[in-house]
């Protein structure tokens, strides 16, 4: 069996790594001319190091990452403590990691074969058959595939042959982001995330690259309707101006600040289907969501580990079947992460006229993120491979 990957972002490297160790041949196809993010940071939650665990690269991670715990917390805009963040799972075995963008895709391109990712290949178009799907490529190259993954993005070309085409969901914020160098923020508590809530604004930061940066994220309200970006240049002063009057600690981070890239934050509804026989969607391509679980690319890790043991279980004559199981055990799952992203987005925005509520909510989010990290795709997917059997 052989699958094409479509996107060389987190999601696609981890299903080419987990497919590749389920014994199936996988071979990712990147646009870009390289790999690499522009310089920012990014979580692996709990559910995700398992994952990384169980395809064994958990040291390799930890090795370029920081980890953040106890003394995590939660504060309204002026500093005032409204409680802790849950970080780790039920066992405390699991916790989560702060990593730089660049130094996560280094670990993942590292774990693959030479050859397996293909930059320079943007899909223009693919076309199913009872034999394979062929993929065309605006180089003019094509390509052919027993199975292809969708793991594009938000704006996924693959998501067309899957369903209707919909449109992205603006959520009228915006999102400043970057890094500034531990050793340059004064009485800086190292190992510990912390995030400031506000009126229609939250501030994020979070340690990376061993603890010697600061990942700082800074949401604001915009009306107009931005262009999804990564690395689109930000303005500097305009993003004090936004938090000017906020806890010193947020004021003392931005006075260091020299440079800043913006985002504009979109998710989509969710869809109803997500694969055909030989074509399915993984990530963002199948459940953008926006980033206020910090869920985003750990549920395109769960989807990663899912597939591979479902493929891996499979003939390629059976494989219609485990993605239809695909689909049916990750949908829910996804589906309510989603809706999670977006309540949660309110509640760091403060988008109640009684901030008890909201600071009540906070405090009591505990069994929510235990469900999110105690969950362990591979042994939920193997689960249904004995089932069906």
């Amino acid at each position: 069996m052989r699958v094409a990957i479509i996107g060389g972002g987190i999601g696609g490297l981890t299903a080419a790594i987990a497919l590749r160790n389920a014994g199936i041949e996988a071979v990712v196809y990147e646009q870009a001319q390289q790999l690499g993010e522009v310089g920012a940071g990014i979580g692996v939650a709990p559910n995700g190091l398992r994952v990384y665990e169980r395809l064994g690269l958990r040291d390799a991670i930890e090795s370029v990452a920081a980890r953040y715990g106890d003394g995590s917390v939660y504060y309204r805009a002026d500093g005032t403590l409204i409680g802790e963040m849950t970080t780790s799972d039920s066992s405390g075995r699991y916790f989560t990691l702060g990593l730089h963008r660049a130094d996560f895709v280094g670990v993942l391109t590292s774990a693959l074969p030479e050859g397996v990712v293909r930059t320079g290949h943007r899909l223009i178009g693919l076309e199913e058959g009872e034999e394979g799907v062929v993929l065309e490529f605006a180089s003019g190259v094509t390509e052919t595939a027993d199975l292809v993954v969708g793991a594009d993005g938000i704006h996924s070309v693959v998501r067309a042959a899957v369903t209707e085409p919909t449109q992205p969901v603006a959520s009228g914020s915006i999102a400043y982001r970057g890094l500034v160098r531990a050793d340059r923020l004064r009485s800086w508590t190292p190992g510990i995330a912390q995030l400031w809530m506000g009126e229609g604004k939250h501030f994020l930061t979070y340690p990376v690259r061993s603890g010697e940066l600061i990942n700082y994220v800074g949401f604001v309200p915009s009306g107009e309707r931005l262009r999804e970006s990564w690395s689109a240049p930000g303005n500097v002063e305009a993003l004090r101006a936004d938090f000017a009057g906020w806890d010193d600690r947020v004021e003392g981070l931005l006075e260091e600040v020299e440079q800043t890239f913006w985002w504009g934050l979109y998710d989509r509804e969710p869809l109803q289907r997500w694969s055909t026989d030989r074509v399915t969607l993984l990530g963002d391509a199948a459940h953008a969501m926006l980033p206020h679980l910090g869920q985003g690319a750990n549920q395109a890790i769960e989807d990663a580990m899912t597939l591979a043991v479902l493929l891996g279980a499979a003939a390629a004559s059976s494989a219609p079947e485990a993605l239809g199981e695909y689909e049916r055990l990750r949908l829910d799952r996804t589906t309510r992460v989603q809706s999670g992203a977006r309540d949660n987005g309110l509640r760091y925005d403060s988008g109640y006229e009684d901030l008890r509520q909201r600071d009540d909510e906070i405090k009591n989010s505990k069994t929510f993120r235990r469900w999110l990290y105690d969950y362990d795709a591979e042994a939920v997917a193997r689960e249904r491979v004995l089932t069906v059997d």
